[in-house]
Parts: structure tokens; sequence; C-alpha cells
């Protein structure tokens, strides 16, 4: 009895730990975006909104940060069909060479991400499309669609056989199953993939350093661009923001689908 209780505090222990460690750079990021100091400090400097405004007025820092979202927006509408498509044949059929697809979707995990970058910059480099927002969104699709096909395949795997075959036995066509069938029951997997496409692209640094230039610079592009001169409190406040736009995120997957569908679907 005593030796369960004795592992139970030092698993605990290990858990509390691992949260600190985890939320320690958050809660530096947070309280440093609050000073009423001129430069980062922890603990703050006083409390202040200030930084909060400065953002809020700063031109470039706002239509950096719409860029973002266009680039997002233009990642999940790429991934979501293909994902999607992709997911349901993957769980649902026998395709040849399956495993080889598997493989090559563990591709942009296996190569680094600046070869990705590299590889996508001179493809469009080429194509003569570089200097639009549009590329971009493509790119974060190609090296994040991993993460959709897997939250789709997810729900596609539990889905029970006799459903679809229930719909063709009915009259129904392949077409009207898929739509009033297949495509119900993996929503929760779509809508799963599709938040964490959005949250991943709105994030993405490297491959988008590499594909923007001065005129259509991304939010963290903006942000490292400034880190390279000085650290001021402001880009704190806009760490807050995007710290902030990734919880929303999380909180609108549980509400809809339940974290467990994202959990599953790792």
């Amino acid at each position: 009895m005593s030796s369960s209780r004795g592992q139970n505090i030092v698993f605990w222990k290990f858990v509390i730990l691992a949260i600190l460690v985890l939320s320690a750079p958050t809660l530096v990021v947070l309280g440093a975006s609050f000073t009423a100091g001129n430069i980062i400090d922890f603990p703050p400097d006083g409390f202040s909104l200030k930084w909060y405004g400065a953002i809020i007025g700063e031109q470039d820092l706002r239509d950096a940060f719409v860029r973002s979202l266009i680039v997002a927006t233009i990642c999940v509408a790429v991934s979501l069909p293909t994902g999607t498509l992709a997911g349901i044949a993957l769980a649902k059929y026998r395709i040849r060479g399956s495993g080889a697809i598997q493989t090559y979707l563990l591709l942009p995990f296996t190569i680094p991400l600046i070869g990705s970058g590299i590889g996508l910059m001179l493809f469009f480099g080429e194509a003569g499309v570089l200097g639009n927002l549009w590329p971009i969104g493509i790119a974060t699709a190609v090296i994040n669609l991993p993460f959709m096909i897997w939250a789709v395949s997810s729900s596609a795997a539990a889905l029970d056989p006799d459903l679809e075959l229930a719909a063709q036995s009915c009259g129904a066509g392949p077409v009207q199953t898929f739509f009033n069938v297949t495509l119900p029951a993996v929503t929760p997997g779509v809508i799963t993939g599709s938040l964490l496409m959005f949250i991943l692209s709105l994030n993405e640094f490297l491959v988008s350093l590499l594909l923007v230039d001065a005129r259509i610079v991304t939010l963290p592009v903006r942000i490292y661009n400034s880190i390279r001169s000085i650290i001021t409190p402001d880009l704190a406040a806009v760490s807050v923001v995007f710290i902030a736009v990734a919880t929303v995120a999380i909180i609108v997957l549980d509400r809809l689908v339940g974290l467990e569908v994202f959990l599953k679907s790792k």
C-alpha cells in the first residue's frame, strides 16, 4: 500500500514538473507582454496594456497578420479535399502500393524542412509565381498534409462498412453513399485536420521565409525580421496573440468533436 502511494507521489511529481517546464516559456512571454517598461523583462517592470495598443496601431503588423490568415485559409482550402479523399482511400480501400504511399507521406518529417523549403522555392521560382500569397499556402499544405490525412484516416477506419452497404442496398449510388454516409462519418476527422492545418500554417516560419519577399511578409517572418535588431515587448504581445488564436482553435476543436478525436489521430 505504501509502495503504491510512493509510486503515485513520484508520478505526480514528474507530471507537475513536466507541466511547469512546458508552461514556463508561455508564462514568461505572457508576463513580459504586460510590462510597463520599454524592454522585455520578467518579472515585468510594472503592469501596462500599452504594448497591445502598440501592435493594434502598427500597420505593418496588422498587414502581416492578415497575410498569415490568408495563407492559412489557402492551406486549409487545398488540404481539405485532398487530405479527406486520400485519408478515406487509404483507410477503406486496398490500394496497390499503399505502403509506399504511407512512406511518402512521412517524407515531410524525414526530410529537413529547409530542404523542402528550398525545393518549393525553386519550383515556384521556375513557375514565376513567387511574390504571391497562394504559393505559400500551397507550400504549407504540402508539408503538413500528413496531419490532415491521419486525422481523416482515423475517423474513416472507425466507420462501419455495413452502413455503406445498407445505403447501397437501398438504392444509393456511390456518390450518394459518399455524401450521405461516408462524409458525415469522417466529419470529426475533417474538422480536426482542418483546424490543425490552419494552426500549423498560421505559425509556419521557415518555408514562409524562403517564399516571401518584402511585399508579402507574413507575421512569423515579420517577427523574425524585428528580433534581428532588438527584442521589444510588442513582440511578446504579438506572441501572446498567436497563443490566444491557437487556444481558441483548440477550444473550438474540443467543442465540435472533442479532443479525444484529435489525440487518436496522432
